[in-house]
């Protein structure tokens, strides 16, 4: 139960109380589609007269669409309800340094249409091409009635400016994505930490039930997503879940944020690359060249693992180990139901699964139940939570004390 913040609430008014009632209804037709206004009245205990007024509304505003009749054994046949899937639609996009994906989908997070691009250095060259692709995609498909656009990145968010502060990997502070895209498209714009994004695809598009969860992105750094209580963690400014900034190993490799040790330096894509150029790279090679790793890549590792090479299998080992050290932290810490491993590296489960669990073993003192699970890359968690981004805000809990 949550305490009422007398310094920050609002009173409940017939507004509320129908803005609440709006999105049982659509979280019910999500769930139970095909489905009749009956079946919403019996399910929610509303008035029928209610759950009509309320469907009208939805059907009005393009989310729910009336399909074929039902069978009644007296009286009008009851017409079935279902999200208008056909005519919503959400744009997502993923932000990665080295590439930018955008989609479009219906609200169950099918994909509809989907185009990757490089992701310029610049944040000013980069806004400027996305604004002519969103501008391309919408034109492209004229009959949806869009209803927002939601941004994964590679960093973290300020609540209260909606500006990415903190982007190491890509080079990029204090960033305004929001007023142009919103400009470019007339659509609300929607941004959030990659990492915050897959946990919010597992809440609304993976495991039922599951209420403490923390999703864990492995790529060129280290994030995490945490939801306890099925919210989304986000501390006082937004920039809360930066355990790939947490330092592991005292006085270690310096990182890009300026600290040294950081679990991102020992445990990320980059690293099992450093690994593998240290194991077959001679000193003097390595003092000749400044980043010997440059021409290597980590899908350059994967493949090399998979032909056997034993270097690559011992970077992957390193890897595994390092990733173990700090899942251990956020079961000791946080001691969640699931953790849920995203990344190229999970193509590897069979080999890193059996390590991260074993150091995860030895060092959970609490003996916190928690299963650490991988998940598919086809799934693309990042972009579906692009989606979930925008989806929350209609079918979610609305914000109140």
């Amino acid at each position: 139960m949550r305490k009422i913040d007398l310094t920050n609430f609002q009173v409940a008014t017939s507004e509320t109380a129908r803005d609440i009632n709006r999105r049982i209804m659509l979280n019910l037709i999500r769930r139970h589609q095909p489905i009749s206004r009956a079946d919403l009245a019996r399910y929610s205990g509303l008035q029928r007269s209610t759950v009509s007024v309320i469907v009208d509304q939805l059907i009005k505003e393009k989310w729910v669409t009336e399909g074929a009749s039902g069978h009644a054994p007296r009286g009008r046949k009851p017409r079935f309800l279902y999200l208008n899937r056909d005519r919503v639609g959400i744009i997502g996009i993923n932000v990665r340094p080295a590439m930018t994906t955008i989609a479009l989908a219906d609200l169950d997070a099918n994909f509809m249409a989907q185009e990757s691009f490089s992701t310029a250095s610049n944040p000013e060259q980069f806004i400027a091409d996305l604004r002519t692709r969103l501008r391309n995609l919408i034109d492209t498909h004229p009959g949806i009635a869009y209803e927002g656009i939601g941004v994964s990145l590679p960093g973290r968010i300020d609540l209260a400016s909606q500006k990415l502060v903190f982007a190491p990997n890509l080079g990029w502070r204090d960033v305004d994505l929001k007023t142009p895209l919103e400009e470019a498209t007339g659509l609300p714009v929607e941004l959030e930490n990659a990492a915050n994004a897959c946990a919010l695809a597992e809440l609304w598009f993976g495991r039922e039930g599951v209420r403490n969860l923390i999703a864990v992105t492995v790529s060129e750094g280290i994030g995490s997503g945490v939801i306890l209580g099925g919210q989304l963690v986000r501390g006082s400014n937004g920039l809360a879940g930066e355990f790939g900034h947490i330092t592991i190993v005292e006085e270690g490799i310096e990182c890009r944020c300026g600290n040294r040790g950081c679990w991102e330096v020992y445990a990320s894509n980059s690293a099992a690359v450093r690994y593998y150029v240290q194991a077959t790279t001679s000193a003097r090679s390595r003092m000749e060249s400044r980043t010997p790793e440059a021409s290597l890549s980590f899908d350059d590792i994967l493949r090399l693992a998979d032909q056997g090479d034993p270097k690559a299998n011992e970077a992957i080992a390193s890897m595994a180990h390092y990733l173990g050290v700090g899942i251990a932290l956020l079961v000791t810490g946080l001691a969640p139901d699931v953790i849920v491993l995203v990344g190229e590296v999970t193509r590897f489960w069979g080999r890193i699964g059996p390590i991260i669990e074993q150091i995860v073993r030895r060092r959970n003192v609490t003996g916190a139940p928690t299963r650490i699970v991988p998940t598919d890359p086809a799934m693309q968690p990042r972009l579906r939570g692009t989606i979930a981004l925008v989806l929350q805000k209609h079918f979610g809990a609305p914000e109140v004390a």
